[in-house]
């Protein structure tokens, strides 16, 4: 019975997938020869996604807002970042679908891509509340809430179209009522590169990273593995490395760490290397080189992150209240969320990973909003 159900909902939603394929839009030539680039507004009133099309410098240019359907959230004590979070909005380039979290309607929006194009498809509880950030690897994506504890929620990603799974849902069990909740709320979650393990830093609720182990038949291991970054470390967002390393911004020193995973899911961390700045929350790779966000400074810090290094290289002004940023599928470009005026900064990577600035974009309705992704 359990099979003849789940091919009726793969039917329905290859059926739907087939659909969108037809109606979607063409990419225009800037987003053609550019890629393009997606900011979320996060709005209490409304959230949307404003599309940009990249051109061959890296400048961009308003496509169009698409609503999600959903809503913003704000956590208390925030100020230019209403989530606290990394990875709230990501592109799955595998199956040119886009994921919006919409943390004030515990949802999470599924778009089609057509170069700077959307086409919604899909809006789905998030399993949890107000939802924070999402990963998806291969055909499945999880979900992170950040309140009542914070938990994740597990989905079978058909084409795009995502099924929840109802044995893939984890409660953390983090401390519902710490407050304020900018800083005792999960950030980030995050598949490793191979898909083996889940990884979840909890900032400030007990300073430590969760990894779960990843079966491609059973899900998630029952419970996390769990690291202690160490007291007033602050674990809050983190990428991977080139070199398969785990490179984690530890907001309580203002620091960047570097480390590995074992196969059971044990962090084994270097000593953090100051990034010299304040609110040193957010972080991205491109190449050998990473970039971190500092939202009390307004810089982006750089890193050599490469062949088992990570070498501070220095500083690049940014736009106040930098926050979330990304890097462009080619690795050319790196976009900034300025989250005190709701901003996106352009910079232009060069082959020595410094950052040369190349434009600001203002986003509509995009104060304290985060979440970027580019193609």
């Amino acid at each position: 019975m359990a099979r003849h159900l789940l091919t009726r909902a793969a039917l329905g939603a290859a059926a739907v997938l087939a659909t969108i394929t037809i109606a979607a839009p063409q990419a225009s030539a800037a987003g053609e020869h550019g890629g393009a680039v997606f900011a979320q507004t996060d709005s209490p009133t409304g959230n949307a996604v404003v599309a940009y099309d990249r051109s061959s410098d890296g400048t961009l240019k308003q496509s169009a807002v698409y609503r999600t359907g959903g809503l913003g959230g704000v956590l208390d004590g925030s100020v230019v970042d209403h989530q606290a979070s990394q990875g709230s909005l990501v592109y799955d380039k595998r199956n040119r679908v886009l994921l919006a979290t919409n943390a004030g309607s515990d949802t999470v929006t599924v778009f089609a891509v057509r170069g700077s194009h959307l086409t919604r498809i899909q809006t789905i509880g998030s399993g949890g509340r107000f939802p924070v950030s999402v990963t998806v690897h291969g055909d499945r994506v999880y979900v992170l809430n950040a309140l009542d504890g914070g938990s994740l929620q597990g989905y079978w990603n058909l084409g795009g179209h995502l099924i929840a799974l109802p044995g893939q849902h984890r409660a953390l069990g983090l401390d519902p009522t710490a407050t304020p909740q900018f800083t005792h709320t999960p950030a980030q979650v995050e598949f490793t590169p191979d898909g083996s393990h889940l990884v979840v830093a909890t900032k400030a609720v007990g300073d430590s990273l969760m990894v779960y182990s990843v079966n491609p038949l059973l899900g998630l291991s029952a419970k996390a593995v769990v690291t202690s970054t160490g007291a007033g470390s602050v674990p809050f967002g983190f990428a991977f490395g080139r070199d398969g390393r785990v490179l984690l911004t530890e907001a309580g020193p203002n620091a960047v760490a570097a480390g590995h995973l074992d196969r059971a899911g044990r962090a084994t961390l270097s000593e953090p290397v100051p990034t010299g700045q304040q609110a040193t929350c957010w972080i991205t790779t491109a190449g050998d080189y990473a970039y971190a966000a500092n939202a009390g400074s307004g810089t982006i810090t750089t890193y050599y992150a490469g062949h088992g290094r990570l070498d501070l290289i220095g500083q690049t002004p940014a736009s106040a209240g930098t926050i979330d940023l990304t890097a462009s599928g080619d690795g050319k470009f790196l976009y900034a969320q300025g989250g005190k005026a709701g901003e996106v900064d352009a910079f232009r990577i060069g082959p020595d990973g410094s950052l040369t600035a190349v434009g600001t974009t203002t986003v509509p309705d995009a104060v304290g909003g985060e979440g970027i992704a580019a193609s």
